[in-house]
Protein backbone atom coordinates (compact mmCIF):
# COMPACT_ATOMS: atom_id res chain seq x y z
CA UNK A 1 0.00 0.00 0.00
CA UNK A 2 1.30 3.46 -0.98
CA UNK A 3 2.18 5.92 1.60
CA UNK A 4 0.79 9.56 2.35
CA UNK A 5 3.71 11.13 0.77
CA UNK A 6 3.78 8.56 -2.16
CA UNK A 7 0.36 9.17 -3.05
CA UNK A 8 0.84 13.06 -2.56
CA UNK A 9 3.87 13.19 -4.88
CA UNK A 10 1.67 11.04 -7.95
CA UNK A 11 -1.27 13.49 -7.52
CA UNK A 12 1.36 16.01 -7.37
CA UNK A 13 2.89 15.14 -10.70
CA UNK A 14 -0.64 14.14 -12.22
CA UNK A 15 -1.63 17.93 -11.28
CA UNK A 16 0.92 19.45 -12.51
CA UNK A 17 0.92 18.00 -15.72
CA UNK A 18 -2.72 19.01 -15.87
CA UNK A 19 -1.77 22.95 -15.17
CA UNK A 20 0.81 22.27 -18.09
CA UNK A 21 -1.82 21.38 -20.59
CA UNK A 22 -4.63 23.83 -18.99
CA UNK A 23 -1.94 27.17 -18.52
CA UNK A 24 1.62 26.35 -20.69
CA UNK A 25 3.92 28.81 -19.48
CA UNK A 26 3.05 31.74 -17.45
CA UNK A 27 4.04 35.25 -19.52
CA UNK A 28 4.98 36.93 -17.29
CA UNK A 29 7.01 36.06 -13.73
CA UNK A 30 7.77 32.88 -14.65
CA UNK A 31 10.44 30.96 -11.77
CA UNK A 32 12.82 29.97 -14.92
CA UNK A 33 12.93 33.69 -15.90
CA UNK A 34 13.31 35.08 -12.24
CA UNK A 35 15.92 32.10 -11.41
CA UNK A 36 17.93 32.90 -15.06
CA UNK A 37 17.93 36.58 -13.97
CA UNK A 38 19.23 35.85 -10.48
CA UNK A 39 21.48 33.38 -12.12
CA UNK A 40 23.23 36.07 -14.67
CA UNK A 41 23.40 38.33 -11.64
CA UNK A 42 25.34 35.45 -9.99
CA UNK A 43 27.60 34.96 -12.93
CA UNK A 44 29.20 38.51 -13.01
CA UNK A 45 29.94 38.04 -9.66
CA UNK A 46 31.90 34.57 -10.09
CA UNK A 47 32.90 34.78 -13.42
CA UNK A 48 36.81 33.75 -14.62
CA UNK A 49 37.48 32.05 -17.14
CA UNK A 50 38.20 29.24 -15.92
CA UNK A 51 36.47 25.28 -15.14
CA UNK A 52 36.74 26.04 -11.55
CA UNK A 53 34.91 28.66 -11.23
CA UNK A 54 32.85 27.11 -13.94
CA UNK A 55 32.30 24.54 -10.88
CA UNK A 56 32.00 27.09 -8.61
CA UNK A 57 28.93 28.54 -10.60
CA UNK A 58 26.96 25.31 -11.49
CA UNK A 59 26.97 23.85 -7.76
CA UNK A 60 25.83 27.44 -6.47
CA UNK A 61 23.04 28.18 -9.05
CA UNK A 62 21.81 25.04 -8.95
CA UNK A 63 21.80 24.36 -5.45
CA UNK A 64 19.91 27.00 -3.62
CA UNK A 65 16.99 26.21 -5.39
CA UNK A 66 17.80 22.69 -4.32
CA UNK A 67 17.68 23.10 -1.01
CA UNK A 68 15.48 25.87 -0.38
CA UNK A 69 12.65 23.35 -2.33
CA UNK A 70 14.01 20.33 -0.18
CA UNK A 71 13.34 23.01 3.01
CA UNK A 72 9.74 23.43 1.47
CA UNK A 73 9.44 19.99 1.33
CA UNK A 74 10.62 18.69 4.44
CA UNK A 75 7.95 21.11 6.20
CA UNK A 76 4.70 19.82 4.29
CA UNK A 77 5.86 16.07 4.72
CA UNK A 78 3.31 15.25 6.58
CA UNK A 79 0.79 17.39 5.02
CA UNK A 80 -0.65 15.39 2.14
CA UNK A 81 -2.30 18.37 0.13
CA UNK A 82 0.34 21.22 1.05
CA UNK A 83 2.92 18.21 -0.42
CA UNK A 84 0.63 17.52 -3.30
CA UNK A 85 0.49 21.03 -3.69
CA UNK A 86 4.78 21.52 -3.86
CA UNK A 87 5.15 18.63 -6.34
CA UNK A 88 2.12 20.18 -8.78
CA UNK A 89 3.85 23.62 -8.72
CA UNK A 90 7.81 22.24 -8.88
CA UNK A 91 6.26 20.09 -11.92
CA UNK A 92 4.56 22.83 -13.59
CA UNK A 93 7.53 25.51 -13.37
CA UNK A 94 9.63 22.60 -14.81
CA UNK A 95 7.39 21.24 -17.28
CA UNK A 96 7.72 23.19 -20.86
CA UNK A 97 5.34 20.22 -23.14
CA UNK A 98 2.33 22.76 -24.02
CA UNK A 99 4.38 25.95 -25.00
CA UNK A 100 6.83 23.49 -27.20
CA UNK A 101 3.74 21.89 -28.91
CA UNK A 102 2.61 25.90 -28.99
CA UNK A 103 5.52 27.28 -30.93
CA UNK A 104 5.95 24.07 -33.21
CA UNK A 105 2.03 24.33 -34.45
CA UNK A 106 3.01 28.14 -34.96
CA UNK A 107 5.57 27.05 -37.19
CA UNK A 108 3.39 24.98 -39.18
CA UNK A 109 1.26 27.89 -39.54
CA UNK A 110 4.03 29.73 -40.84
CA UNK A 111 4.81 28.04 -43.15
CA UNK A 112 1.75 26.75 -44.93
CA UNK A 113 0.73 30.16 -45.09
CA UNK A 114 4.25 31.01 -46.90
CA UNK A 115 5.20 33.38 -43.88
CA UNK A 116 8.99 32.92 -44.14
CA UNK A 117 10.02 36.08 -42.01
CA UNK A 118 7.76 34.75 -39.16
CA UNK A 119 8.92 31.16 -39.57
CA UNK A 120 12.57 32.29 -39.19
CA UNK A 121 11.55 34.34 -36.07
CA UNK A 122 9.86 31.67 -34.33
CA UNK A 123 12.79 29.09 -35.09
CA UNK A 124 14.80 31.29 -32.63
CA UNK A 125 11.80 30.66 -29.83
CA UNK A 126 12.73 26.70 -30.18
CA UNK A 127 17.21 26.64 -31.12
CA UNK A 128 19.92 28.60 -31.45
CA UNK A 129 20.54 28.06 -34.69
CA UNK A 130 20.80 31.04 -37.31
CA UNK A 131 17.58 31.01 -39.54
CA UNK A 132 18.35 34.30 -41.37
CA UNK A 133 19.37 32.37 -44.69
CA UNK A 134 17.24 29.12 -43.82
CA UNK A 135 14.29 28.59 -46.62
CA UNK A 136 11.37 26.36 -46.00
CA UNK A 137 13.15 22.48 -46.06
CA UNK A 138 15.82 23.57 -43.43
CA UNK A 139 13.01 25.39 -41.34
CA UNK A 140 10.75 22.03 -41.16
CA UNK A 141 14.23 20.34 -40.39
CA UNK A 142 15.40 22.30 -37.82
CA UNK A 143 11.52 22.67 -36.04
CA UNK A 144 11.63 18.29 -36.34
CA UNK A 145 14.71 18.06 -34.66
CA UNK A 146 14.27 20.60 -32.16
CA UNK A 147 10.85 19.42 -30.67
CA UNK A 148 12.14 16.10 -30.80
CA UNK A 149 15.14 17.31 -28.61
CA UNK A 150 13.00 19.50 -26.36
CA UNK A 151 10.55 16.32 -26.02
CA UNK A 152 13.35 14.97 -23.24
CA UNK A 153 14.33 18.59 -22.01
CA UNK A 154 11.08 20.00 -21.48
CA UNK A 155 8.72 16.89 -20.68
CA UNK A 156 10.59 13.96 -20.03
CA UNK A 157 12.85 14.59 -18.36
CA UNK A 158 11.43 17.39 -15.17
CA UNK A 159 8.87 13.91 -15.03
CA UNK A 160 11.53 11.55 -14.57
CA UNK A 161 12.95 13.95 -12.05
CA UNK A 162 9.75 14.29 -10.36
CA UNK A 163 9.11 10.53 -10.20
CA UNK A 164 12.61 9.69 -8.70
CA UNK A 165 13.44 12.94 -6.49
CA UNK A 166 10.40 14.73 -5.91
CA UNK A 167 10.04 18.76 -5.66
CA UNK A 168 13.65 19.42 -4.97
CA UNK A 169 14.54 17.01 -7.72
CA UNK A 170 12.81 18.43 -10.35
CA UNK A 171 13.60 21.97 -9.23
CA UNK A 172 17.35 20.89 -9.75
CA UNK A 173 17.24 19.75 -13.13
CA UNK A 174 15.28 22.60 -14.29
CA UNK A 175 17.96 24.86 -13.15
CA UNK A 176 20.65 22.91 -14.64
CA UNK A 177 18.94 22.74 -17.60
CA UNK A 178 18.35 26.51 -17.60
CA UNK A 179 22.79 26.94 -16.84
CA UNK A 180 23.00 24.89 -19.89
CA UNK A 181 21.41 27.32 -21.79
CA UNK A 182 23.16 30.13 -20.12
CA UNK A 183 26.69 29.10 -20.14
CA UNK A 184 27.06 25.51 -21.64
CA UNK A 185 27.10 26.58 -24.71
CA UNK A 186 31.01 26.38 -27.05
CA UNK A 187 32.27 30.45 -26.98
CA UNK A 188 34.96 32.24 -26.18
CA UNK A 189 33.91 33.25 -23.10
CA UNK A 190 32.29 29.83 -21.94
CA UNK A 191 34.48 27.71 -23.58
CA UNK A 192 35.97 26.46 -19.95
CA UNK A 193 33.59 28.52 -17.64
CA UNK A 194 30.36 26.78 -19.03
CA UNK A 195 31.82 23.13 -19.30
CA UNK A 196 30.50 21.95 -15.58
CA UNK A 197 27.15 23.37 -16.19
CA UNK A 198 27.44 21.44 -19.64
CA UNK A 199 28.46 17.95 -18.55
CA UNK A 200 25.82 18.48 -15.66
CA UNK A 201 22.97 18.61 -18.22
CA UNK A 202 24.67 15.52 -19.89
CA UNK A 203 24.26 13.58 -16.99
CA UNK A 204 20.48 14.95 -15.69
CA UNK A 205 19.50 14.18 -19.19
CA UNK A 206 21.69 10.52 -19.50
CA UNK A 207 18.31 8.50 -18.68
CA UNK A 208 15.36 11.14 -19.57
CA UNK A 209 16.66 10.93 -23.23
CA UNK A 210 17.01 7.35 -23.31
CA UNK A 211 13.28 6.95 -21.98
CA UNK A 212 12.01 9.44 -24.38
CA UNK A 213 13.67 7.51 -27.20
CA UNK A 214 11.12 4.59 -25.92
CA UNK A 215 8.40 6.56 -25.79
CA UNK A 216 9.00 7.89 -29.14
CA UNK A 217 9.11 4.64 -30.54
CA UNK A 218 6.02 3.77 -28.69
CA UNK A 219 4.12 6.41 -30.19
CA UNK A 220 5.21 6.07 -33.60
CA UNK A 221 2.29 4.60 -34.65
CA UNK A 222 -0.22 7.50 -33.67
CA UNK A 223 1.93 8.98 -36.66
CA UNK A 224 1.53 6.95 -39.16
CA UNK A 225 5.07 5.63 -38.43
CA UNK A 226 6.33 1.92 -37.51
CA UNK A 227 7.81 1.31 -34.34
CA UNK A 228 10.25 -1.58 -35.93
CA UNK A 229 11.00 1.41 -37.86
CA UNK A 230 11.89 3.86 -35.25
CA UNK A 231 13.72 1.15 -33.12
CA UNK A 232 16.35 0.59 -36.66
CA UNK A 233 16.98 3.67 -36.76
CA UNK A 234 17.53 4.24 -33.38
CA UNK A 235 19.93 1.62 -33.06
CA UNK A 236 21.82 2.73 -35.48
CA UNK A 237 22.33 6.30 -35.34
CA UNK A 238 21.81 7.21 -32.16
CA UNK A 239 25.39 7.70 -31.51
CA UNK A 240 25.87 9.52 -34.56
CA UNK A 241 24.90 12.98 -33.09
CA UNK A 242 27.63 15.03 -31.15
CA UNK A 243 25.17 14.91 -28.05
CA UNK A 244 24.86 12.17 -26.23
CA UNK A 245 21.65 12.40 -25.28
CA UNK A 246 19.95 14.73 -28.19
CA UNK A 247 21.10 11.63 -30.58
CA UNK A 248 18.63 9.72 -28.67
CA UNK A 249 15.61 11.17 -29.17
CA UNK A 250 16.07 12.88 -32.73
CA UNK A 251 17.18 9.26 -34.05
CA UNK A 252 14.52 7.70 -32.51
CA UNK A 253 12.19 10.76 -33.58
CA UNK A 254 13.34 10.27 -37.10
CA UNK A 255 12.28 7.12 -37.68
CA UNK A 256 9.02 7.26 -36.36
CA UNK A 257 8.14 9.90 -38.84
CA UNK A 258 9.93 8.09 -41.61
CA UNK A 259 12.26 11.27 -42.45
CA UNK A 260 15.86 12.40 -42.27
CA UNK A 261 17.32 14.60 -40.24
CA UNK A 262 21.03 15.66 -39.61
CA UNK A 263 22.93 18.15 -42.07
CA UNK A 264 24.56 21.48 -42.00
CA UNK A 265 23.71 24.31 -39.31
CA UNK A 266 25.28 27.68 -38.36
CA UNK A 267 25.37 28.80 -34.60
CA UNK A 268 26.68 32.10 -34.18
CA UNK A 269 28.24 32.06 -37.59
CA UNK A 270 29.83 28.94 -36.96
CA UNK A 271 29.09 25.78 -39.45
CA UNK A 272 28.57 22.27 -37.78
CA UNK A 273 28.41 20.03 -39.90
CA UNK A 274 25.67 17.15 -38.41
CA UNK A 275 25.75 13.07 -39.77
CA UNK A 276 22.40 12.11 -41.29
CA UNK A 277 20.13 10.24 -39.32
CA UNK A 278 16.91 8.37 -40.48
CA UNK A 279 16.07 6.10 -43.76
CA UNK A 280 16.57 7.04 -47.12
CA UNK A 281 16.55 10.76 -48.77
CA UNK A 282 13.36 12.22 -47.65
CA UNK A 283 13.42 15.52 -45.90
CA UNK A 284 11.24 16.89 -43.55
CA UNK A 285 7.88 18.46 -45.30
CA UNK A 286 5.58 20.99 -43.48
CA UNK A 287 3.26 17.91 -42.47
CA UNK A 288 5.69 16.64 -40.92
CA UNK A 289 6.09 19.61 -38.34
CA UNK A 290 2.31 18.93 -37.55
CA UNK A 291 3.22 15.13 -37.20
CA UNK A 292 6.63 16.23 -34.86
CA UNK A 293 3.92 18.34 -32.85
CA UNK A 294 1.81 15.10 -32.79
CA UNK A 295 4.57 12.69 -31.59
CA UNK A 296 5.54 15.46 -28.93
CA UNK A 297 2.08 15.36 -27.30
CA UNK A 298 2.04 11.56 -27.09
CA UNK A 299 5.59 10.92 -25.89
CA UNK A 300 4.31 13.61 -23.49
CA UNK A 301 0.77 11.64 -22.09
CA UNK A 302 3.06 8.49 -22.07
CA UNK A 303 5.47 10.03 -19.78
CA UNK A 304 3.62 11.53 -17.33
CA UNK A 305 1.50 8.13 -17.04
CA UNK A 306 4.66 6.16 -16.81
CA UNK A 307 5.69 8.72 -14.53
CA UNK A 308 2.76 8.81 -12.18
CA UNK A 309 2.11 4.53 -12.53
CA UNK A 310 6.65 4.21 -11.36
CA UNK A 311 6.16 6.53 -8.36
CA UNK A 312 2.74 4.36 -7.36
CA UNK A 313 4.51 1.11 -8.05
CA UNK A 314 8.06 1.72 -6.52
CA UNK A 315 5.59 2.52 -3.44
CA UNK A 316 4.05 -0.77 -3.36
CA UNK A 317 6.81 -3.36 -4.17
CA UNK A 318 9.42 -1.50 -2.35
CA UNK A 319 11.03 -3.89 0.61
CA UNK A 320 9.83 -3.05 3.61
CA UNK A 321 5.99 -1.58 3.06
CA UNK A 322 2.95 -3.52 2.68
CA UNK A 323 2.56 -5.18 -0.67
CA UNK A 324 6.39 -6.43 -0.94
CA UNK A 325 5.84 -10.81 -0.73
CA UNK A 326 2.90 -10.32 0.46
CA UNK A 327 3.24 -9.13 3.73
CA UNK A 328 6.59 -8.00 4.68
CA UNK A 329 6.12 -4.98 6.99
CA UNK A 330 4.14 -6.59 9.26
CA UNK A 331 5.75 -10.17 9.33
CA UNK A 332 7.55 -11.04 12.73
CA UNK A 333 9.87 -13.47 13.52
Amino acid sequence: MSSPQTTARAVGIALGVLADAAFGDPRRGHPVAVFGSWAGRLEQRIYRPTRQRGVLYTVVAAGVPVVVTAGLDRLVRRRPVLSAGLTALATWTALGGTSLAREGAMMAVALESGQLPRARELLTHLCARDPSRLEPPELARATVESLAENASDAVVAPLFWAAVAGPAGVIGYRAINTLDAMVGYRSERYERFGWAAARADDVVNLLPSRLTALLTMASAPMVHGSVGQAWKVWRRDRNRHPSPNAGQCEASAAGALGVRLGGTNVYQGQVDSRPVMGEGNRLPEVSDVRRAVTLGRCVGLLSAGVSVVAVLGFAWFAPGRRGWSGRASGRTT
